[in-house]
Parts: C-alpha cells; structure tokens; sequence
C-alpha cells in the first residue's frame, strides 16, 4: 500500500513538472513572437540635435541675429519711452508738492501723461505684435525647408527613420551612434543657396 501511494505522489510530481514545462515552453515561444514581432527589420535610424543645429547652422544663425537685433530694438525704444514717461511723472509730481501749478497745468500734465502711456501701449500692440508674428512666421519657414532637406538627405543616405532630439523633447536618450548632427549640418550648410531660394518663394 504505501508504494502505491509513493508511486501516486512520483507520477503527480512527473505530471506537474510536465505540465510546468509546457506552461514555460509557452511563454518563451510567446516571448519569441512577441521579439520578432517588435523587430525593426534593418531599419536605418538616425537623429541630429536640435540645439545643435542651431548653433552650426549658418543660414538659422544668421536668421537669428537678425530677428535679435530687431527684438533689441524693440525692447531698447520701450524702454526708452517708459524713462521718459517716469521721468515725466517724476517733474509732474515734484511741482505738484512744490504748488507751482496751475489748476489747469496740472490737467495739461495729466493729460500728456495719459498720452505718453497709451503711445507705449500702441507701440506694443503694433510694433511688438508685428515683430513677434515675423519672428514666428521665420522661425516656422526655417522648421518647414529643414523639414525638407531632412527628407532629402534620408533618401541620399538611405534612412529610413530620420529623428529630431532636443531638450525637453519626446526621445529622453539616443544612442550616439544614430548621431548625424554633424553630417547633416554640413549637409544643410552646403545646400544653404538652395535653402534661401525655398525659403524667399
């Protein structure tokens, strides 16, 4: 009796590890197919830094000091205009305390004051405003003919996923041998005459 119940336990024992077996065969043929099915086939990925670009870049630099030279100027006119309105208010007020106005000097003052501080506020919702939509409007044309030339320099070199990384993007980490910043930099630098024509129609 008790070999029966030994032999009972040995062929329970022989069938659980049978059947564990299968289960890991199953998941390692699962895991295979799952490999193969994410298997990027050869694909040829490579990326360029955006920052990067923007330094090496010439026509981008170029660009860019144009449109900072304009924002200085901006900024250095409303500054210019805001001391001057300060300055303003600042001779209104010492000869309001000092009684030297009039009644109606004062209104004069408060008038040229309100003036004063609405032509700064016209100037930033004209000039400002203008700026910042060419600036925008440049910046986006630049994106569009990079955009291009990148699909022109994948089909020269044969890649097939061509990617964008920069701070704060979406890829938090690239291998750097998927680098091609530099190659396409000198790419885009050599095509700088093509680029100007894309970007001026």
């Amino acid at each position: 009796m008790k070999y029966l119940v030994v032999i009972g336990i040995a062929l329970v024992s022989f069938a659980s590890c049978v059947t564990k077996t299968k289960k890991e065969e199953t998941v390692k043929n699962s895991a295979s197919e799952s490999s193969e099915k994410r298997d990027t086939g050869g694909l040829k990925i490579c990326f360029y830094n955006q920052d990067s670009l923007q330094i090496h870049f010439k026509y981008f630099r170029e660009q860019d000091s144009i449109i900072t030279k304009k924002q200085l100027a901006y900024q250095n006119k409303i500054q210019r205009k805001s001391q001057d309105l300060q300055n303003y208010i600042i001779k209104y007020e010492e000869r309001a305390k000092a009684n030297l106005l009039s009644q109606n000097e004062a209104m004069q003052m408060q008038q040229a004051a309100q003036q004063k501080e609405q032509a700064i506020m016209q100037l930033q919702q004209t000039e400002g405003a203008r700026l910042e939509e060419e600036t925008y409007n440049k910046m986006e044309v630049i994106g569009n003919k990079i955009e291009f030339f990148a699909a022109k320099y994948s089909e020269e070199n044969g890649i097939d996923l061509f990617l964008v990384h920069a701070r704060g993007g979406q890829f938090k980490y690239i291998h750097s041998s998927m680098d091609v910043t530099k190659e396409f930099t000198e790419y885009l630098n050599q095509h700088q005459d093509d680029l100007v024509g894309y970007i001026e129609k």
